[in-house]
Formats: structure tokens, sequence, C-alpha cells
């Protein structure tokens, strides 16, 4: 006697000419609701249709509290490049005027008007030469950094306080 092999009636290879009766249920539900999300998702997604004749959506929102330290953090860091843009451009319109011959002609004009021995000396670049300058902007870029940043967070805690009492900022956005 030859012994068959049992026939496998569960796997991913199945006998195609018999159906499972425990993996159709299964599979009907599956695809039941794979077509309730799609209908679902048809029903929520956004349609944009074009806005002839309808006005466009508005919506009023209410700022109502500003986090200081997040203004502050913000503040810094653009006080600090202002500071950077602040140098540079210093930098570069001293360098402008070195190179169109203004100190040059300071010092000339200077001679003119004084004359005598003391004039012959006078140099204008001793009082604002390039290093002195741009000392001098650096120590104001580094107050400005302090005060801006101090006087950005100081407005976040004042605005906050006035909002709890007047009930903040009104907005009001709308849909293109």
């Amino acid at each position: 006697m030859t012994e068959r092999p049992a026939e496998r009636t569960a796997g991913p290879v199945a006998d195609r000419g018999r159906e499972d009766t425990a993996v159709r249920p299964l599979t009907q539900r599956i695809r039941t609701r794979l077509a309730e999300a799609a209908d679902e998702h048809e029903r929520n997604a956004t349609v944009v249709r074009p806005t002839t004749g309808r006005a466009p959506r508005r919506a009023r929102l209410r700022l109502t509290r500003v986090d200081p330290w997040s203004v502050m953090k913000t503040a810094f860091l653009l006080s600090i490049a202002l500071g950077v843009v602040t140098i540079v451009s210093v930098f570069i319109v001293w360098s402008v005027l070195e190179a169109a011959g203004v100190w040059e002609a300071v010092n000339s004009t200077v001679r003119d008007i004084v004359g005598g021995d003391e004039a012959q000396s006078f140099d204008v670049e001793e009082y604002v030469g390039l290093s002195r300058v741009l000392g001098f902007t650096m120590v104001v870029a580094v107050v400005d950094v302090i005060l801006m940043t101090a006087v950005a967070t100081l407005g976040a805690f004042l605005y906050n306080m006035a909002a709890a009492l007047l009930g903040g900022v009104e907005v009001t956005l709308s849909e293109d």
C-alpha cells in the first residue's frame, strides 16, 4: 500500500480548487473594513474647489499668552545676528572710505585749514582707525544683544499680564 501525504488546507499555498471556510469570512471582513476606511477617508479629505461665488473661510483666534522663554531665545539669536551684521557693515563702510581716500582727504583738509607744525603731524586714523572703530562697534553690539534680549523678554511678560486683563490680541485668519 502506498501512503499518500496529508493534504495541506492551511498556509500560504492552499488547494486552489477548494475554498477554506475559516479564511473566507476573515478576508471578507478585511475587505469590508478597507472599503469603509476608504469611504471615510474620501469624506474627510479636503477638496480644493474654486472659490467662485463663495466667501473664504475665516477663523478668529485670540493670542492670550506668549512664552517668555521662547521669546528670550529668539530675541537673543536675532540680536546676535544683528550684532554680526553691524560689525560686518561697519568694517565694509570703513574699508570703502579707506579705499576711496577719504582719510587722506580729511588729513590734507585739516593741514590746509590749521596750518603750522602741529597740523603736519595730524593723522585722522589715530582717532578713527580700523581697530578702534571695530572695538567700539563690538562693545556696542554686545550691549545691544543684552538690551534687546532683556527688552523682548520683559515685553513678553508685560504682554502676558495685559492679555490676562484685557483678553489678548484677536487675529482673524482667512483661507485663500
